[in-house]
């Protein structure tokens, strides 16, 4: 496993990209609403990070139709956006951008609530943040990847949910995807050892029900929960730092 140690200009144009992933997702918070197709969600998301200086990096990767991925209800992630799929009372849905500019990637989703929604998936959304901030805080210097899972799946299992194991956080920065794989859930102690440098996602996929994904046979993309039940996912893109962690996807709205 060849984990790259990003030099000053290389993390200096991650975060560029980073901030223009972030900024992606508070603005389209706006047009998120009952009646609009996520299709209509996904043109502006496009035309938004093309406006800024950036191209959508999911557009044409592995021959993925969209510019970001949009998963509502029971898709636990890699939705495909289209204009049949329309915003009603009651949904959840992830959305999930990433950038590039100047050839250097951000990548980052947020969960989304359209009306009211029950009191379940208020509760799923609740945890999978609390899980991918305390993923978050085992980011550090010399600690091991492992941490970060084993800390995510003893808290969504403590609040009786579940953690998708076929999917994964990532390397990410100079290509879309990189090592090290970071799995959600782990043991303790297992995997790499941080350094300084080492920039990659942290993405929770919490289910309310069983842990698997089944992914649409018809699309080759889109995952959903093998029982039909709720999934949600937050996800950031972090830099090892000497004395811990930078989130450089956060911002003033997530």
């Amino acid at each position: 496993m060849a984990i790259i140690i990003k030099s000053k200009k290389q993390i200096d144009g991650i975060k560029i990209s980073s901030k223009l992933a972030a900024a992606t997702l508070d603005y389209i918070s706006k047009y998120v609403e009952a009646g609009v197709s996520t299709e209509f969600l996904d043109d502006l998301i496009h035309d938004f990070i093309s406006e800024n200086g950036g191209i959508p990096a999911p557009l044409g990767y592995r021959g993925f139709p969209k510019s970001s991925c949009i998963s509502l209800n029971n898709v636990i992630c890699h939705g495909i956006p289209s204009k049949e799929t329309i915003l009603k009372d009651g949904d959840i849905l992830n959305i999930d951008v990433t950038t590039i500019v100047d050839g250097y990637y951000g990548d980052t989703s947020r969960m989304f609530t359209i009306g009211e929604v029950s009191a379940q998936a208020k509760k799923l959304i609740q945890v999978t943040k609390e899980c991918l901030d305390l993923g978050i805080e085992q980011v550090q210097p010399k600690k091991r990847f492992g941490n970060i899972g084993f800390v995510i799946g003893k808290h969504a299992k403590a609040n009786g949910f579940s953690v998708v194991y076929q999917f994964c956080g990532h390397g990410v920065g100079l290509q879309f995807h990189e090592d090290p794989q970071v799995n959600h859930i782990s043991p303790k102690k297992s995997g790499a050892r941080m350094k300084p440098g080492m920039i990659f996602t942290i993405e929770p996929m919490i289910n309310v029900g069983k842990a698997e994904a089944t992914i649409d046979k018809k699309d080759g993309w889109t995952a959903r929960t093998v029982d039909n039940q709720l999934s949600a996912q937050f996800e950031h893109t972090v830099l090892v730092t000497n004395s811990g962690v930078e989130v450089l996807t956060e911002s003033g709205e997530n």
